[in-house]
């Protein structure tokens, strides 16, 4: 639900040559989970995510992976984003630009229509209990990434290791990332899928 400078986010998340990619031929999803304060740091004038909205995590997107690195993007598809399906995506994305960038750049690569595609991505971020230390905390934390990845494997103790990923803007957590099977299963990721935080505390800004 976040639109975290999408183009920005997908730069750390490195595709492979896309001439072969094909809708519905990868291997699992990465769930993308942004924390909103840090995108409402530097986009305050983003009425639809920030605005004393009060959002911690939210959905950024839910991206089909290959295990041995990289993703498809931007695949030819027989779907269309429907006014119907478009209905569903606003109940999951804050704004129609995302939600048009995550069906064009990722969803057309899912094989599934975008209908069931948004359905797919609203309850694969319903299989993630999120740490009560994220529910609206009352200041600032300071938590490195092996912390916060720890909060997430005590709030969902079927999460095997290397299943959920913590990306940074410079030392400010901006994102946890969790890998899901096809029939949305928490899994360890594939390759190229991890941690781009300094080893330092992070920031975790609280909303404003």
């Amino acid at each position: 639900m976040l639109l975290l400078g999408a183009a920005a986010a997908d730069a750390r998340h490195r595709h492979r040559d896309n001439s072969d990619a094909t809708a519905g031929q990868f291997d699992y999803y990465l769930l993308s989970l942004s924390w909103a304060p840090t995108y409402c740091l530097t986009h305050s004038d983003d009425g639809a995510e920030c605005s004393n909205k009060g959002y911690g995590f939210v959905l950024h997107g839910l991206w089909p992976q290959y295990d041995g690195g990289g993703y498809p993007e931007n695949c030819d598809t027989q779907y269309n984003l429907t006014s119907e399906a478009a209905a569903k995506g606003r109940t999951i994305y804050p704004s129609e630009r995302l939600m048009s960038h995550e069906w064009q750049t990722h969803g057309t690569c899912s094989g599934v229509s975008a209908l069931d595609y948004f359905s797919t991505a609203d309850r694969a971020t319903a299989t993630i209990n999120i740490p009560a230390a994220f529910n609206a905390p009352r200041g600032d934390q300071s938590l490195t990434a092996q912390q916060v990845i720890d909060l997430f494997h005590r709030a969902n103790p079927q999460m095997p290791d290397g299943a959920v990923t913590v990306a940074c803007s410079r030392a400010t957590m901006s994102e946890i990332r969790v890998c899901l099977s096809k029939d949305l299963v928490v899994q360890a990721c594939g390759r190229g899928v991890r941690n781009n935080c300094p080893k330092v505390p992070l920031r975790v800004p609280t909303s404003r």
